[in-house]
Parts: C-alpha cells; structure tokens; sequence
C-alpha cells in the first residue's frame, strides 16, 4: 500500500479537529493557528466576486495585488506583484512592469499574462466588486482591448479620462485586482465561465497561504504555499465558524482556539484578566450605519430621515454595546481619509425627533422593520436603537438572519432598514464616497449598485460632485470636495452613520505578528507565529 504524505495527514487531522468539539482539553499545533470567528456571509472565494469582510480577509491572505500601501501609513503606496509603474502625459495610460520570478501556488510562473487576464476576469464577469476596476471606463466590450498585455512582464491600462493617479492606484490594491493563475483557471473553465464556477470554493492565487478547504459556516483551512519567496512561520491557519461570542471565549480559555474575534466588551474584559491571554486592536475604515429604504413612503420624507437620526443614543451604544469596539462618527469617509471631517451633529433628542415627525404628517409615528445579522454587536445595538425609535412612536420590528440571508436580500432592496457594517474597498476617499454619495442609475435593474442604490436613494447633483471629484488633481481642492459631499450626505442621505469600527481581537499569549490592518482585508497572519 502507498504512503500518504505526512503533510496531508496533518492537514486533515487539523481540519477534524478545526470542525469537530473535544471535550478534553488540548493546545493547538505549534506550526498551525486556529482562530475563532463568524463565518457565515461568505458567498465564494472567487476574487472576482467575493466582497464581504470574512472573504476578502481571506483573500488578503492567499493573493496579492497589483499594489500594496503602507499599513501604518496608507498615504505610501508600493508596488506588490508590480515593479514599477508609469502614466502617460495625457494621463490616460498607465504601463506597469511586473515583478519577474514569481510563481502561483500551483508551479506556474505569473507573468503580465496573468495580471491582465485577472483585470479583465473580474470586468467580464461583472460580479458585484467589479464596479472598482470598471469605473475606469472598462466594459465587457472593450475591457481585452483598454487593458493588454505588451510583453511578458508589461501590460497596460488605457483609462476614459485622467483620474486623480492615486485613485487609479488604490483601487488596484482591492480585492477584485488579485491575481490569478490564468492557466490553472481556464483549465476549470465549462461553458465559457472563466472559471467561475470552479474558482467560487477553489484556489488560484500567489499569496503566502493557499486555500485548503472551506465548508460553509464550518471553516476555512489555510496552508502555507511553497512556492511563496517569503515562507510563512506557521504551516496553516484555520478558520473556525463559532457563531457564540460566549462559546468563542471558552474555546480560548481552554487553549482550543489562539484567536477569538468576536468577543463583546464583557467578555473581552474578562479575559484580558487571564494571564495567558492578551487582546490586539486597531482603527478600521469601517463604519456601522443603518440604511433606510427609499421605496418605504414614510422613509422617503426628508423629514423622517432627520428624525430617525435623533433618535439613536450614538454615545450609549458606543461606550457600552460597542466599548473599546467602535467610536462615535456619522460622516461617511472614516477618519485618516483624504478630506474626512468628524462632524456629529447628531444626539438622541426625542422632542426634536417628534417635532420632525409631525412636520412629515406622522405625529403619532409608524411601523418599520429592520433586518439585523444574528451576531451579538448587530441585534444588541439594534435592540437599543428600537428602544430609542419608540420613545418617538417608531414602532420597529426586528427581523434576524444570518449574513448571506441579511446581505442578499439587503442587495435586492427588499429591506424597510437595515443595520449594516460598511468597509473601504480601497483608501481612496471615492470608495465611500460613490456608495454613500452618488447613484447613476436608481432603476430596479441598474447596473452598478452602491448603497445609496441599495437603498433607492438618488442624491441628484451629488452624484456629478462625486464624479468630479476623482479627476481633481489638486489635493487640497479634492479634499475639500469630499468635505461638502460628506456634509449633504450627513444632513439628507437615507443613512443613520454611527460609529467607526475598532477591531479588537484576543489571542493566547504565545501568538505573535498577527496584524490588524486598516482595512477588512489587511488582516495578516503571513508572519505570525507561535513562541
């Protein structure tokens, strides 16, 4: 009989234990870290698709980009499977040299081949982070012949207008701009897919782990990929869905788990009692928002939407459900953007709240629902938000789910409100700016579909503001654009913008060199080990 490789039995023995309970308490691998967390809006693991928090860590994992920045400073931009890049005097084109000698996890070499192939994967297919590298003026018409490969290791970019460089570069250090093996995924290709059926629960990427395995709202298995020019410390890293915040922190205790990501204030406080756990954290360009629906008649009253944001206790939910988790903010660009301004004019004022409401000819207020994802933060805060909208006759229904059920029918518009977590698709101030402030097409059947289109909201001129912004190449007038766009969208937007996120994570003492980024998707664990 044949042997099996040492190295596959280890894996699958750590994916048994990764999706299974012990009742008897056992430290985890030395070369392996296991980190619990909820898993359950991952729709696919495919770049060109995947656009949710868990999935696009992941994915910030096991690709690279085109570009990188500087975690500590985002201003610093390099360039990750580019070398070098330049732009044309009309400010049209862009030609960038790839870096020569790296190679996919699958032994292929990646080449300018490649790089455009992933471009024009993610345009062609039209999936919903496709917008990002779209906006440039790319369609599945003329995407082959506006991004093309002129050498083996250059290829260019040819762009409908000058944009502001910066904003061209930053959204090449999104997700939708991984890299993936060409060869290995037309080689899964059936019906003319691109692969994309194939590479929705594959792997097909460069980055320093490799995707092993996912089972939906089990876990996701990371492994170390040999062909990486910077081996990673750790063999593998599991991802375990553990949906209870309380069950999370057991699992930690006991030693089960070296990561727990979801705790609540109370139960980080306790365990960054115990000796043998410490806690992580970092400000994210996240931000909590709920979003109000403009096909509900009552919420299309500008009126409404003032009162509604009377009427959340910001500084209750912030330094209770949300302590050391999130800080107060209501403007849409997170702060350490290009023109972000912390303006709060809003506070709980029930009498303000009712003065708006009979204003819109509801003095006895209405009935709204709001779709909450069943994870403690969500339905806590929604829970305080429903008791503060009463106070002013508000009558809200809560209506639980988990995230792909909250999501997909939050996408299809089908939501009265909807309390929500929005993160940067790149550092950029227009990654906020076109979801919170513009909206070309507010039809059922539009093609792009940002969150003002989410929420049936056309914003008029602010849309063409957007627009204009991301061609200003002078900073300081492009700052003080996104400034004016941030305060329209905060006094009329259909959006209640209460805090931005701080990620915290608790980890037994011996893990090192786990790094919280500044984004959802520059949570690395590439260097991290176990001492």
């Amino acid at each position: 009989m044949k042997s099996i490789p040492k190295f596959i039995l280890s894996a699958a023995m750590v994916a048994a234990m990764a999706t299974s309970f012990s009742a008897v308490k056992a430290a985890t691998p030395p070369d392996t870290l296991v980190e619990a967390w909820k898993l359950d809006e991952i729709i696919s693991l495919d770049p060109a698709e995947l656009f949710e928090f868990t999935a696009s860590e992941i994915a910030g994992n096991t690709y690279e980009r085109l570009i990188g920045f500087d975690l500590k400073d985002v201003s610093k931009i390099h360039g990750e499977v580019a070398e070098s890049w330049t732009v044309s005097p009309d400010g049209k084109t862009l030609t960038f040299k790839i870096r020569q000698g790296k190679k996919f996890a699958s032994g292929n070499p990646l080449t300018a081949e490649d790089v455009a192939f992933s471009l024009q994967r993610a345009v062609i297919l039209d999936k919903s982070p496709a917008f990002i590298i779209g906006q440039f003026g790319f369609t599945k018409d003329n995407v082959k012949d506006k991004i093309k490969q002129t050498g083996p290791y250059e290829f260019t970019m040819e762009l409908d207008k000058p944009y502001a460089p910066t904003f061209v570069l930053y959204c090449l250090t999104s997700s939708v701009a991984s890299v993936v093996d060409k060869k290995l995924v037309m080689q899964n290709e059936k019906d003319g897919d691109m692969g994309y059926n194939w590479l929705k629960t594959k792997y097909a990427g460069s980055g320093p782990f490799t995707i092993r395995d996912w089972k939906a709202n089990e876990v996701v298995v990371l492994e170390r990929n040999p062909n990486y020019e910077k081996p990673t410390p750790l063999a593998r890293v599991i991802y375990r869905h553990i949906k209870e915040t309380a069950t999370q922190r057991l699992l930690l205790e006991k030693g089960d788990v070296d990561v727990a990501r979801n705790l609540n204030p109370e139960e980080m406080a306790a365990v960054s009692k115990n000796p043998d756990i410490k806690t992580n954290s970092g400000v994210k360009g996240g931000v909590w928002y709920v979003g109000l629906n403009q096909k509900n008649p009552n919420l299309a009253k500008p009126e409404v939407r003032e009162a509604l944001k009377y009427l959340v206790d910001y500084s209750a939910i912030s330094d209770t459900i949300m302590k050391n988790q999130a800080e107060v903010h209501q403007t849409f660009l997170p702060k350490g953007f290009l023109g972000a301004i912390d303006d709060k004019p809003y506070k709980l004022d029930v009498a303000k709240a009712k003065d708006l409401l009979t204003k819109a000819g509801l003095p006895n207020g209405f009935s709204m629902t709001m779709d909450v994802r069943s994870n403690s933060e969500s339905a806590s805060i929604a829970q305080a938000i429903q008791q503060t909208f009463a106070q002013a006759g508000v009558k809200l229904e809560l209506i639980p789910g988990d995230g792909k059920q909250v999501l997909t029918k939050y996408r299809a518009r089908q939501h009265d409100s909807v309390i929500y977590r929005w993160g940067a698709d790149y550092q950029d101030p227009n990654t906020n700016a076109d979801t919170f402030a513009a909206n070309d097409d507010n039809s059922d059947n539009a093609k792009a579909k940002p969150l003002t289109w989410r929420n049936a909201w056309d914003p008029g001129p602010l849309t063409a503001k957007t627009r204009a912004a991301v061609t200003e190449q002078d900073p300081e007038k492009r700052a003080a654009m996104y400034q004016e766009l941030q305060k329209a969208v905060l006094k009329d937007g259909p959006f209640i913008i209460m805090m931005q996120e701080i990620e915290v994570m608790a980890m037994r003492k011996n893990v090192e060199g786990v790094i919280i980024g500044p984004s959802f998707d520059t949570n690395f664990v590439s260097q991290a080990k176990k001492n």
